[in-house]
């Protein structure tokens, strides 16, 4: 009998260490399993989504763009911040490839940290007097100037990303569901935690990076009701250098590193450099936004600790504007670029989210498509 109770004991102590040697490093996708390093009691799966249509429609008709004149107004950064003014360069990109664009009637300028107002009017007056039509403003940043600037130039179409400027019927707005690509970015943090602890660093307190922070935590809450969540801002509102301070970044991700947490997410624009930088030197995981950053070069050395990132299609909204400006037809626009127009969604890219994580996202991405989950646009504390 000894040696039978003995023998069960040995099997018991295998079937242990199988289990843990299949866990990844985090939860497994499971219905309320908690990870074998500790990990997040998680929630019960979400339904399974349905399958997607795959059914195709017949390739529109080309559109020729070559006779338009197209100016971008970057916030600041500009091209190579690895976020979201890179992903409006994408959309300018493949606009100029795909809609014949001639690379003399494109014209790219980029505001400056803390500039005064003055400086966005007249680069603004400077794009329109010069001919360029339509002319994108890439932040709400430029909300105000564009109030000035618009009715001087009624013939002119602007676009501005992120923002609306009421009564200028020749300005038209492109916005998004942050908070909806955020609830999935959570969700993955919650997937991705070994302390069921995790951060997120903001750029600049404003209600805009306000709905990053909403979605991330009621995602995160939503997958793990027991998470702890870190918040950090690093400017206050009317300060835009917390977009392009990575050491700001660093140290803002540093310090949640040390609280606990072991996934971070930033939503602070080239100041998240710094935040990959944290991760990567403390061994922790992050969740870029904006663009697929695990393909950005100017992260490709800390590549390894991004797990996933939040995809806010700029470069989807500016495309998708350049080309209706070149049908003369802005009605084919979306009043939100939403989960439901793939407007937001996460990247897959280093192999990081499997397939049972997969079916977990794409479940509550479903819901919320559905209406069976709201996601608030407000953090909760």
């Amino acid at each position: 009998m000894r040696g039978v109770a003995v023998a069960a004991i040995a099997l018991t102590s295998v079937m242990s260490m199988a289990a843990c040697a299949k866990d990844n490093g985090g939860n497994s996708a499971g219905s309320g399993s908690t990870g074998t390093e500790g990990g997040c009691k998680l929630s019960e799966k979400p339904p399974a989504a349905a399958a997607a249509n795959t059914t195709s429609s017949a390739a529109g008709q080309k559109v020729d763009g070559s006779s338009l004149k197209v100016g971008l107004a970057y916030d600041i950064g500009g091209r190579g911040d690895a976020s979201f003014n890179d992903s409006a360069a994408a959309g300018l990109d493949k606009a100029k490839a795909e809609l014949g664009i001639k690379p003399e009637n494109i014209r790219e300028l980029t505001a400056a940290p803390n500039e005064a107002e003055d400086a966005k009017l007249t680069r603004l007056r400077q794009l329109a007097s010069e001919g360029f039509s339509p002319i994108i403003t890439v932040g709400f940043a430029y909300a105000e100037s564009l109030k000035t600037v618009a009715p001087e130039f009624p013939n002119v179409k602007f676009a501005i990303v992120d923002g609306t400027v009421e009564g200028a019927t020749n300005v038209t707005p492109l916005v998004f569901a942050e908070e909806q690509g955020s609830f999935l970015a959570g969700v993955i943090a919650a997937y991705q935690s070994k302390n069921c602890h995790i951060g997120f660093v903001g750029g600049v307190e404003t209600p805009l990076i306000g709905k990053f922070e909403a979605g991330y935590e009621q995602g995160a809450k939503a997958a793990a009701p027991d998470i702890k969540i870190e918040e950090k801002y690093l400017t206050p509102a009317g300060d835009f250098s917390g977009f392009q301070d990575p050491t700001k970044g660093q140290v803002a991700a540093q310090g949640q590193i040390e609280s606990g947490a072991d996934v971070l997410y930033h939503a602070a624009g080239a100041s998240g450099k710094g935040v990959f930088s944290a991760a990567k030197a403390a061994n922790a995981k992050a969740i870029g936004v904006d663009s697929d950053q695990y393909n950005q070069a100017t992260v490709a050395e800390s590549k390894d600790v991004i797990v996933s990132s939040m995809l806010k299609r700029v470069d989807v909204a500016v495309y998708d504007y350049v080309e209706a400006v070149a049908k003369n037809d802005l009605s084919s626009l979306p009043k939100v670029f939403d989960l439901k127009v793939d407007g937001v969604g996460y990247a897959t890219s280093g192999g990081k989210i499997d397939e049972e994580l997969k079916a977990v996202l794409e479940g509550y991405k479903a819901q919320i498509i559905e209406g069976k989950i709201t996601v608030s646009d407000k953090p909760s504390s």
